[in-house]
């Protein structure tokens, strides 16, 4: 039912083959636009995104009375523990 077809990028202008296999897998997912990009082009502009920099909270650790830097905001009902002592935890 599909063939290969040879398609050229946008980006790089080289061609690249978008295989039979690639437009069922497109079929199956409902995508109904062929690929842009070739591939090394696709994996250049996903990596070239910056990820946004993760908010830090400052805690106390439960366990230690330590500095516990932890990427949510903590709540007084929770526990919280700084690395050590949660890697501590959880070898137990």
């Amino acid at each position: 039912m599909y063939e290969d077809k040879t398609l050229v990028c946008k980006d790089c202008g080289e061609e690249f083959v978008f295989t039979a296999g690639e437009q069922e897998f497109y079929a199956e997912k409902g995508f109904v636009n062929e690929p842009k990009r070739c591939k090394a082009c696709r994996d250049a502009k996903k990596g070239s995104a910056p990820k946004p920099e993760r908010e830090m909270f400052i805690a106390t650790c439960a366990s230690c009375g330590g500095e516990a830097k932890v990427p949510f905001q903590p709540r007084e009902d929770r526990a919280v523990y700084c690395s050590e002592c949660f890697a501590k935890m959880k070898a137990e």
